[in-house]
């Protein structure tokens, strides 16, 4: 695949007339051709920043960014229009505007002085809200849409403009899960089938192990990292830059969990789904999976509905949710 931005010996950060900040430095990589890049890393790491510097929106400190060759922060508005577009998070206000008219604006830079759009500029308006998935959203105005509606109003727009990257920064960060997921696909299916580049920043760190080409990780205080997910969890990078007091990168299950002081055990007898969610319930609650220890978990089946029994010194109770058992243990 061919590299479509640069990133060479890249300082990002902010300078003023008494003082510099600099916030990461010594960057080298790129961002190739149809792939989909997912940026992560802690609060104050520098993401936004280095968004900013990457979209051209802000000059770096050092170093350069070259977008097919040339440096983004030299070229002319309309052209970067052209080969790069750009989401946020922020809503916009685009008041009696359709979605239609919306996804519309992305064929400015390809007007004239009056703006009129041509037929080929409506068939491109089109082939961006049917990628979206939009189709049923065309006639309607953009304030009547949901936040993960609008969102995908939002990328239809970024296609609409047939830039050669598109750059979203935390455009998932207010929508449930079913929406995130959904605009992680789409931006997959963009990256994959159009031959576009995407580079992503969000906070959302299951969905970028799942979907991601590559991920670039920035920790705090730390050189940006770049691979595969899975050999970012392999060479403990995940695990160094998310680690805290509360809570720890677990490898096996890809997943967050919280450090946990248990102050009892049970022995767990036990398979299939219901023993690792009654795990779960346990470890939540402070108690260890103990094979030594003197109560016994055991789950059990009536007509393929789980209930569980507590064994203790020969006597035992039956109760029919994880909640209940979590009570009762409690006691004893």
């Amino acid at each position: 695949m061919e590299s479509v931005i640069e990133l060479e010996n890249l300082t990002t950060g902010y300078k003023s007339l008494s003082d510099t900040k600099t916030i990461t430095s010594g960057i080298n990589t790129s961002l190739l051709q149809g792939e989909l890049v997912c940026l992560i890393g802690p609060n104050g790491a520098g993401k936004s920043t280095l968004m900013r510097t990457i979209s051209g929106d802000q000059k770096p400190i050092d170093g350069k960014v070259y977008l097919e060759g040339k440096n983004i922060h030299e070229l002319t508005p309309k052209y970067l229009a052209k080969k790069l577009s750009l989401v946020l998070t922020e809503r916009v206000q685009a008041g009696m505007l359709t979605s239609y008219e919306v996804v519309a604006l992305g064929r400015f830079p390809y007007t004239d002085w009056s703006g009129k759009l041509k037929e080929a500029d409506h068939q491109v308006i089109q082939e961006a809200i049917s990628m979206a998935g939009a189709n049923d959203l065309a006639d309607r105005t953009l304030s009547e849409l949901s936040d993960g509606e609008r969102q995908k109003i939002m990328v239809a727009r970024a296609f609409a403009q047939e830039p050669e990257v598109m750059i979203l920064d935390e455009v998932t960060a207010f929508l449930d899960l079913p929406r995130r997921v959904e605009i992680m696909q789409l931006l997959k299916k963009m990256a994959n089938e159009s031959g576009k580049s995407v580079l992503l920043s969000t906070h959302d760190m299951d969905l970028a192990l799942r979907g991601a080409d590559r991920i670039w990780l920035l920790p705090k205080d730390g050189p940006l990292q770049i691979g595969a997910p899975e050999d970012l969890v392999l060479n403990g990078a995940f695990r160094n830059a998310f680690e805290t007091e509360g809570m720890h990168f677990d490898s096996q299950s890809g997943a967050f969990k919280i450090h946990t002081n248990y102050d009892a055990a049970v022995s767990l007898v036990a398979d299939g789904e219901a023993a690792i969610w009654t795990q779960r319930a346990l470890e939540r609650n402070g108690i260890r999976v103990d094979s030594d220890s003197k109560i016994e978990v055991s789950v059990k089946y009536d007509q393929n509905r789980p209930f569980w029994v507590i064994n203790q010194g020969g006597s035992e109770m039956e109760v029919k949710s994880i909640y209940d058992l979590m009570s009762e243990i409690r006691k004893n």
